[in-house]
């Protein structure tokens, strides 16, 4: 029996590499994730591009991109934008002081408003010029947040570019796992215990970041997250998983996507 509450699932990271394009467009078409988050900047944007040509409309949102985390694979601004980036030109890997990565945060930096503006706004235009069905932005690492006229900016570019759609702007509350998830099977388990947990006549939002165990995701790695490719597979695993699937359609969960909330509204950003 339904029990009226409804669920955004999003996939996070489409572009930043092959392995993610892979497993963020089968959890969109096969699993349960019901929005997906674009990496414009990032070197695997014109394979997202050609996938996405051969599936179904997804509900995409506009993932503004300010930092390149990974040791081996990095990514840079579509503007120039020096006061954004490291001494070779790539975005620094963290927003804010990491003590493993010492002085390689943005926030350490003598870092521009307004060149913040016009790399966003590059990010989104492309986005728009080669994208359909993107109704949203989303902000990798937190980079809406570098203070309050940054969190300003985005809601002002949201609004002139129609994608102001804010899901804490209509009472969404945010989810993550109900237990342990350094295993695919108990990602699962935790998976539908959250599942579980949802309230009748409740919204809520659940990210995180498929992609599938392939060499490629191996190399990826930052001090204090190395099992990258075991915990990504993991998220694909579970989405696509039939009992998943199953336990939302037995609770009465209805999917739904930024696509379905209303636009407009301008609380602080989720």
């Amino acid at each position: 029996m339904a029990n009226g509450s409804r669920l955004i699932i999003r996939a996070d990271d489409l572009g930043c590499c092959q392995a993610a394009n892979e497993a963020i467009l089968r959890c969109c078409t096969v699993g349960v994730a019901t929005s997906a988050e674009v990496m414009v900047c990032c070197g695997w944007f014109p394979d997202a591009l050609r996938r996405l040509e051969d599936v179904a409309p997804i509900d995409l949102g506009v993932h503004l991109t300010l930092t390149s985390e990974w040791e081996h694979l990095k990514w840079r601004p579509l503007t120039h934008c020096p006061s954004l980036v490291d001494p070779d030109g790539w975005f620094w890997p963290f927003l804010w002081e990491h003590r493993h990565y010492p002085g390689q945060a943005l926030l350490l930096q003598p870092w521009r408003l307004e060149e913040v503006e016009g790399e966003f706004r590059a990010q989104i235009e492309l986005a728009l010029r080669r994208l359909s069905g993107v109704t949203h932005l989303s902000f990798h690492m937190g980079c809406n947040r570098l203070d309050d006229a940054t969190s300003a900016l985005v809601h002002r570019l949201a609004s002139e570019y129609g994608l102001d759609r804010w899901p804490a702007a209509h009472g969404v509350q945010g989810v993550g796992y109900s237990g342990p998830k350094s295993m695919a099977a108990e990602q699962r388990a935790s998976f539908l215990a959250t599942i579980d947990s949802l309230a009748a006549g409740q919204t809520y939002l659940f990210v995180d970041h498929p992609a599938l165990d392939t060499p490629e995701t191996r190399a990826l790695h930052h001090i204090g997250y190395s099992n990258v490719a075991l915990d990504r597979q993991g998220v694909t695993d579970c989405w696509c998983d039939e009992t998943v699937a199953a336990r939302l359609a037995e609770r009465g969960i209805e999917l739904i996507s930024y696509g379905d909330l209303p636009a407009g509204a301008h609380p602080a950003v989720r």
